[in-house]
């Protein structure tokens, strides 16, 4: 089964992010809750945690790119 990465919702007036690093890469394995990146917004970083235990597939997100809350930064096979 397949699970995307999502760019989490991180308050009420945040519409976009940077994404700034990524922590895993394709094919590395990753555990529900554990950081597999940063997230820039308002001048603030966010960690991205990982939605469930599995492996990274593909990664869709670039770093230094703007993504929208809801867009797909990563895809996971659990």
């Amino acid at each position: 089964m397949r699970v995307t990465v999502k760019v989490p919702k991180m308050g009420l007036t945040v519409e976009e992010i940077v994404m700034t690093e990524w922590h895993k890469g394709v094919g590395d394995g990753v555990e529900a809750g554990e950081v597999i990146g940063l997230l820039e917004a308002d001048k603030s970083s966010v960690e991205l945690e990982s939605p469930a235990t599995g492996t990274i597939i593909e990664i869709i997100g670039e770093v230094g790119e703007n993504y929208e809350v809801g867009a797909a930064l990563a895809v996971l096979e659990v």
